[in-house]
C-alpha cells in the first residue's frame, strides 16, 4: 500500500487522480536528477487557481431521479474552488480530460452566456415553469463569481421574469444578492439552504479548505432570515465518526439564527471520490481511517459507494436508521420543516426579447 501524499495547503484533495476515460496512463520515475539523501527536496509551488471560460451550448439540466427534490439546475461554473474532498461533483472534471483531485479545485470553468442561454430558454413557447435549483453540483457563489458574477446575472433574470427558484451555497456572495432575493421573498419565489457539515473549525479547515467558517455560513443564515429569505441548513454530508457528532448542534444553531427548513445527505463516494477520500483519511486521520470506512462500508450495502436510487442519499443499515432518526427527532423538537408550502409557479412571465433580437426584428 503506497503511503500517504503529503496535503496541500488550503486544498482538499491531496493528489490528482488518473482519469477514467484515459486510456494511457502515467508513472512518475527517477531520472537521476532529484535530491539525494543530504539534499533537500525543493518545495512545488503553490498550486493556482485558474479559470477557463466555456461556451455552454444549453444551460439548463433536467433531472427525473426520485431522490433529488427538483426537476431542473442551473450550473454556472463547473469545478469549485472550495475544494471539499467529499464533493459528488469531482468525477465531472474526468469528461474535460482533467482529475477530479486537484484539477476540479484549480481548474474552473466558468459560462458567462448563462443568462443569455437562460433567456432563450425562458421564452420558449413550451417552457413549463418549475423552479430552478442553483447549487446542485458545484457552488454558485465560489469565490470566482466575485470577478464574473454569472450567478447574479441569472438571479436578476429570474427576479425580472417572477420565476420561482432555490440556492444551495456556502459562499458569503449570496449576502451580496439580498437586493434581488428579498423582493423575490416576499413573493415566495426563492428558498436558500446553507450547506454546514460540521461546527468544528479544525475539521473544516480539512475538509472544506477554501469555504467560510461553520460559525460565518451560521452568520450568514440570520443575514437572509433577519432580510425575511426564507432559509434552511444542509447537513451534508453526514460523515461517520466525523462529523455525525455535530448533526443536532448543527440543526440547533441553524434554527437558534432564524432557519425554518433542514435536510441532510449521507457521505457518498462514487468513481474517484472514495479514492480521494481514503487519501485524505490516511493523511488527516490515520488512526481513525479504518473505523470511518468500515462505518461507510456498512451504510452502503459493504461498499465504498451504493448509488441505487432512494438510498443513495441517505444510505442503508442501523447506523443510516440511527441518523435519520436524529435528525427526524431533532427537527420536530426545532420545529423546522413545518412550511411545505411549495413556491410560487403562478407569476412566472417569459421574458422580452433581448435587445439585439428586437434590433433585428425591426429591420423587416
Amino acid at each position: 500500500m503506497r503511503s500517504p501524499p503529503p496535503a496541500v495547503k488550503g486544498r482538499g484533495a491531496t493528489f490528482n487522480p488518473a482519469n477514467r476515460f484515459r486510456r494511457d496512463a502515467r508513472e512518475a520515475v527517477d531520472d537521476g536528477w532529484g535530491s539525494t539523501p543530504n539534499e533537500p527536496e525543493e518545495e512545488a509551488p503553490p498550486l493556482k487557481t485558474t479559470v477557463t471560460i466555456q461556451r455552454a451550448r444549453t444551460i439548463i439540466a433536467r433531472n427525473a431521479s426520485p431522490d433529488i427534490p427538483f426537476t431542473q439546475s442551473i450550473n454556472p461554473y463547473q469545478g469549485c474552488e472550495h475544494g471539499c474532498i467529499y464533493c459528488y461533483a469531482r468525477p465531472t472534471h474526468a469528461y474535460l480530460d482533467l482529475s477530479p483531485g486537484l484539477d476540479f479545485e484549480t481548474k474552473l470553468f466558468a459560462k458567462p452566456n448563462a443568462a443569455a442561454l437562460l433567456r432563450a430558454e425562458l421564452a420558449k413557447p413550451g417552457y413549463r415553469c418549475e423552479p430552478i435549483a442553483l447549487g446542485s453540483n458545484t457552488d454558485p457563489y465560489q469565490p470566482i463569481e466575485r470577478e464574473w458574477k454569472i450567478t447574479r446575472q441569472l438571479v436578476e433574470l429570474l427576479a425580472a421574469c417572477e420565476h420561482p427558484l432555490t440556492i444551495t451555497t456556502k459562499g458569503v456572495l449570496v449576502e451580496r444578492d439580498l437586493d434581488l432575493l428579498a423582493p423575490m421573498a416576499a413573493k415566495r419565489l426563492v428558498r436558500v439552504f446553507i450547506s454546514i457539515a460540521m461546527l468544528d473549525k479544525e475539521l473544516a479547515r480539512k475538509l472544506d479548505p477554501r469555504a467560510p467558517a461553520p460559525q460565518r455560513r451560521l452568520q450568514m443564515v440570520k443575514t437572509l432570515a433577519d432580510a425575511g429569505v426564507p432559509v434552511g441548513v444542509l447537513v451534508a454530508p453526514v460523515i461517520p465518526q466525523l462529523t455525525d457528532k455535530d448533526l443536532e448542534a448543527i440543526l440547533e444553531a441553524a434554527a437558534a439564527n432564524g432557519a425554518r427548513y433542514a435536510g441532510s445527505i449521507m457521505l457518498r463516494l462514487p468513481y474517484e471520490i472514495k479514492d480521494l477520500f481514503k487519501d485524505w483519511l490516511a493523511q488527516h486521520y490515520p488512526l481513525r481511517a479504518e473505523h470511518v470506512m468500515s462505518l461507510v462500508r456498512q451504510v452502503r450495502d459493504g461498499r465504498d459507494n451504493a448509488p441505487r436510487f432512494g438510498s443513495r442519499m441517505r444510505g442503508e443499515g442501523h447506523f443510516a436508521e440511527l441518523i435519520a432518526k436524529r435528525f427526524q427527532v431533532a427537527c420536530k423538537r426545532l420545529q423546522l420543516n413545518l412550511d411545505d408550502e411549495p413556491l410560487d409557479t403562478s407569476r412566472f412571465r417569459s421574458p422580452p426579447a433581448a435587445s439585439s433580437e428586437r434590433a433585428q426584428l425591426a429591420l423587416f
